[in-house]
């Protein structure tokens, strides 16, 4: 089907019985944030809101909450675009689809279509405050659009075809920003957004920038979706839509006729002003800092049947967690087409995506050389923390796939994750195979680091036979400590909470002495943490509190710990302290009197 608006989409879901109307009166200040929280955890329907307090229009949340209804959203042109994706990645696969006559309607649609007329025909005008101001975590410093298609042309080459459609979030209201006169960007410069803005600033002139929110869902995706070289999100969404991507322009302003929303202004030149904080998806608080600040133009709303779409972010996993399955699926082997010898990775999600990443790779270097260690894989390990986004990653474990049983092969997919780490921990050579990356970048929402955006990476790379059998049990000399054994080698031991690194590394000696005289090769990790049971209560919990509360460069330990060389080496056990450090963000916590009003609202439908 071809979704010519959002709530062509909305109907076409409640026909097929997966979408709840929330008839009763919500209030958008935590309220409809709970309400999708609580829907979606439960793994439910998209929601639409039919009557928001102080505002006339609708709002819908959950929309791609499962891969499963993302998939029907797009069903009709889901496989084409895959096609088209891997031709793009891969111009040999061109001659296997050159008679699809889907493929070229769909190539047909990626083009994007100017229409003359009248804004007016399409939308009405009105001020940001007549919209949904949705505020969705109890710290949040205002209200924030989640969904926004962020347009920017590039000053030095203006037209469609240099644009950029990027889903960075908008901050409506709060802080220091001038009710319907401003609103906050969240983005950093290395973005396609950022680089237009550098062009504008070397010129000293303004950026001008359209925020589309809603229209059809393959907008949404586009924003969002991390294309090959080449190829335009508008096209994108023009494709997997199946229908071209209308637009017009209007004062200077680029406008999506196909959108609810639409919302220009102009980014001036060092011009910011304090963004957040916002309940971010690695389960803490981004922080307040300075951002830019655009100035409000015009705003506009589709004159009939105008719809908000929104979602909530938090501790994964959450609905972005199905945003990046349908990538993920979209996408295909586009990553191992660039990163020769990669066979597989995973952004492990329930670390927060760009803390940890798990990597199978090749391993053909030296053949002809009886000992088997990492060679291939590090370079690999290289290429990947120099890959886009993934160079956001602190963690990286990476093994090789030697492809001798079907049995080894299941246990070495990056996607099980605790299969993974086992056949990891039962290789890794400590004295040889952790290698660091200090005083680099991460990302900027996570406060592990040392200051924003800066932190420090760890590569633990791992091949070769086992050369050791890990601990199914903790040990009887921990046990007067409080220790609970999390997987096989690994031991989550609560220690009292964190001061000062120089009282942690005096602490940890202690705890490396004891470790040392019992010399326990079959415990490979010690994670030190605030709370052992929690950490031990299930494997989402042990990746989020290890990977997001913990800086490789500051908080890596380990038995015998010392320098060879310049290269850091340890026995087992690697110790990593996890526990909170006194500059990390806060975690999410929900309101307990929104959750009792929640429980009432949803009675009669869940």
């Amino acid at each position: 089907m071809v979704y010519t608006t959002l709530h062509d989409c909305i109907l076409d879901l409640e026909k097929k019985g997966d979408l709840i109307r929330i008839k009763e009166e919500v209030d958008p200040h935590l309220e409809m944030a709970s309400i999708h929280l609580r829907i979606h955890e439960a793994k439910g329907k998209a929601i639409l809101f039919e009557k928001i307090k102080e505002c006339s229009y609708p709002a819908v949340s959950n929309l791609f909450g499962t891969l499963d209804r993302s998939k029907f959203i797009f069903r009709n042109h889901f496989s084409d675009i895959k096609k088209l994706i891997d031709i793009k990645n891969n111009p040999a696969s061109f001659f296997k689809n050159a008679k699809s006559l889907s493929l070229l309607k769909s190539a047909y649609c990626s083009l994007p279509k100017k229409i003359n007329a009248p804004v007016s025909r399409y939308f009405k005008e009105i001020n940001i405050d007549q919209l949904p101001l949705i505020k969705h975590w109890p710290l949040d410093g205002g209200a924030f659009i989640t969904l926004p298609q962020v347009y920017s042309e590039d000053v030095e080459r203006q037209g469609i075809k240099h644009s950029n459609l990027g889903m960075y979030r908008i901050q409506l209201s709060g802080n220091q920003y001038e009710l319907n006169k401003e609103v906050g960007l969240h983005y950093q410069l290395h973005r396609g957004i950022g680089v237009h803005q550098t062009n504008a600033n070397k010129k000293n002139i303004p950026l001008k920038v359209s925020v589309f929110v809603g229209g059809p869902p393959s907008h949404t995706l586009a924003a969002v979706m991390p294309l090959p070289e080449g190829m335009s999100e508008l096209n994108f969404a023009g494709a997997l839509g199946g229908r071209r991507f209308r637009y017009t322009y209007h004062e200077g302003y680029c406008i999506s006729l196909d959108a609810d929303f639409v919302i220009t202004g102009e980014v001036y030149p060092n011009e910011n002003k304090p963004e957040g904080p916002f309940g971010d998806h690695l389960g803490y608080y981004s922080l307040t800092h300075l951002f830019p600040v655009m100035r409000i133009h015009k705003v506009f709303a589709k004159k009939e049947k105008a719809i908000w779409p929104f979602t909530v972010v938090g501790r994964p996993p959450q609905e972005d967690t199905a945003f990046g399955n349908l990538i993920h699926e979209l996408s295909g082997n586009a990553l191992a087409n660039e990163i020769h010898g990669l066979k597989s990775l995973h952004a492990v999600d329930a670390a927060g995506v760009h803390p940890l990443l798990l990597a199978v790779g090749s391993e053909r270097y030296t053949p002809y050389i009886a000992e088997k260690k990492p060679s291939e894989i590090l370079t690999i390990a290289n290429k990947i923390l120099g890959t886009g986004q993934l160079s956001l990653a602190k963690y990286l474990f990476i093994t090789a796939d030697e492809q001798t049983t079907v049995a080894t092969q299941k246990q070495l997919s990056a996607h099980n994750i605790e299969a993974f780490l086992i056949h990891c921990l039962e290789r890794l050579d400590f004295s040889r195979d952790i290698h660091f990356y200090t005083k680099t970048s991460i990302d900027t929402l996570d406060y592990s680091g040392t200051d924003l955006n800066s932190g420090s990476k760890v590569v633990l790379a791992a091949y070769g036979k086992p050369i050791r059998k890990l601990c199914t049990a903790v040990p009887a000399f921990l046990k007067n400590k409080k220790t609970r054994l999390v997987m096989p080698g690994v031991i989550a031991m609560q220690e009292s909470c964190f001061t000062s690194y120089q009282e942690a590394k005096e602490e940890i000696k202690k705890i490396c002495a004891q470790l040392e005289e019992e010399k326990r090769e079959d415990i490979a990790l010690v994670v030190l943490c605030d709370d052992e049971g929690f950490v031990a209560q299930n494997l989402n919990n042990f990746l989020w509190v290890t990977f997001t509360r913990s800086n490789p460069s500051h908080d890596i330990y380990g038995v015998n710990a010392g320098t060879d060389h310049k290269h850091w080496t340890c026995e087992a056990p690697l110790i990593i302290d996890a526990r909170k450090k006194p500059h990390h963000a806060p975690e999410l916590e929900k309101d307990v009197f929104i959750e009792k009003r929640t429980d009432a609202i949803l009675s009669n439908i869940i």
